[in-house]
């Protein structure tokens, strides 16, 4: 597949896997639109957008994969929750949970040196302390997508690591754009999203073949 079918492709897999859910969708819709926030926000005040990054975006975004999207069998896919984990490009469930470890052991390690072995300057008071934070939960987000897509460079090819990279950058815009009505087939009962949109993924199919 060339670079932007195989984009497509992810995103399909993506969707039709880990997304089943309506309430996942609408928290992925909150979670895209705080961080298309933080994009803009980085640019004027970086402490507030890494903040609204990972403490809303971020955790809503977690909260509807851990709690929401069922674990049992796909009857869509006709695929268990192992085997899709296994296939996961990106961060399955696993690495999510070391990822997310080390988001939350970062402020104690901030608490008792507030430099960071002198990586950081000393700011004092509470806004001091959220400023050095900031600082590293960004570390931590930029060095978990720049590992895995080094990763994937390995385990994958070179292509699928950038693919993967560009995906993770606009998965905001594409979220919005295929969950807006999520609220609409919540409040209309409909909980789980049966993956019917055949024309989508016929179309993914014809690319990937040709």
């Amino acid at each position: 597949m060339k670079f932007f079918e195989e984009l497509q492709q992810q995103r399909w897999d993506d969707h039709r896997f880990y997304h089943h859910n309506r309430v996942n969708q609408f928290l992925h819709l909150i979670s895209a639109s705080c961080f298309l926030t933080s994009y803009v926000l980085i640019f004027i005040d970086p402490v507030v957008a890494v903040l609204i990054g990972w403490l809303l975006a971020m955790v809503l975004r977690q909260i509807g994969h851990f709690f929401f999207e069922p674990k049992t069998y796909d009857q869509v896919n006709q695929a268990s929750h192992e085997y899709k984990e296994s296939v996961k490009v990106g961060y399955n469930l696993k690495r999510k949970i070391i990822l997310l470890t080390i988001w939350v052991i970062a402020p104690f390690v901030l608490y008792f040196d507030i430099t960071l072995f002198g990586m950081f300057d000393v700011r004092e008071g509470a806004w001091g302390f959220a400023h050095n934070m900031s600082l590293m939960w960004l570390f931590i987000g930029i060095g978990a997508v720049l590992f895995r897509t080094v990763h994937l460079f390995f385990i994958m090819g070179i292509q699928s690591g950038l693919v993967w990279f560009t995906k993770i950058l606009t998965d905001p815009f594409h979220d919005i754009k295929i969950y807006h009505k999520s609220p609409y087939f919540i409040l209309k009962g409909d909980m789980y999203d049966d993956m019917s949109d055949w024309y989508q993924k016929s179309l993914v199919g014809q690319k990937a073949n040709v």
